[in-house]
């Protein structure tokens, strides 16, 4: 478990613990706002485990004021995307010395809702958090789809899904009349052992084997926006995305 606030971690491995008997369950700092943090988690990774047989990139945030990571980015698109690419670059050896193996990216319907500007990443020229969050969650879905690609035959293989409308905190950040609306569908929404199966189906689903760079939704292979599915756009954002990373990830 990597994961940014060590007390909430704590007591949510304890839960996982107690759930399924199993002890044999690590937490580690990983704060994906920060390179620095992302590289001290993936060299304690590679320098104490064997195999990384299953990478699931699930952290996020929605919608929230216009901010900065620790490295510069606008706060979306830098956690959302920027820190699962340089987590996965820098894990990636790893992963495929542990074949069969997978990277599951969480994305989201909402990457349909807009497009990526490449010429403004970090919407430093204007800002709309509804679009940032969209552009970062189409990122997610192209980053997925590259790296298919590139992984192809290798025994890695890649997924990025649409959780579904998940009763968390990740609305923390929309206002009072959104939140009221969410309240008023919350029958119509998922609860977080609900919104967590469509992750745990590409994970380990055996049928999936050979559908690597699809994306999913309630269990089932479904299809993204047309912006999802342009390999030149993902090919350009990958570019951009190693240049901003300062990293060689051909």
């Amino acid at each position: 478990m990597a994961c940014r606030d060590m007390e909430k971690a704590e007591a949510a491995m304890k839960e996982v613990k107690e759930a399924s008997g199993n002890d044999n369950i690590v937490c580690m700092k990983l704060d994906l706002a920060d390179s620095k943090s992302i590289r001290e988690f993936a060299e304690a990774i590679n320098n104490g485990e064997s195999q990384l047989n299953i990478l699931i990139n699930n952290a996020g945030v929605m919608m929230c004021p216009y901010g900065k990571t620790a490295d510069g980015f606008e706060t979306q698109i830098g956690i959302n995307h920027f820190g699962h690419f340089l987590l996965t670059y820098l894990l990636i050896d790893l992963i495929k010395r542990s074949t069969p193996a997978r990277i599951v990216t969480v994305s989201s319907v909402a990457h349909s809702w807009s497009g990526i500007n490449l010429d403004d990443i970090n919407s430093e020229k204007s800002y709309d958090k509804r679009r940032a969050y969209s552009q970062s969650k189409l990122a997610n879905v192209l980053f997925s789809r590259s790296l298919a690609q590139r992984l192809e035959g290798s025994g890695v293989t890649a997924y990025s899904l649409h959780p579904g409308v998940v009763q968390t905190d990740l609305w923390r950040h929309m206002n009072k009349f959104q939140q009221t609306a969410i309240k008023m569908v919350r029958g119509f929404t998922k609860t977080t052992v609900e919104g967590a199966q469509t992750t745990i189906y590409c994970a380990v689903e055996p049928a999936l084997e050979k559908q690597s760079g699809e994306y999913y939704s309630d269990c089932a292979k479904s299809k993204c926006s047309s912006a999802g599915r342009d390999d030149a756009l993902a090919q350009k954002l990958w570019e951009l995305s190693c240049k901003m990373l300062n990293i060689d990830w051909p």
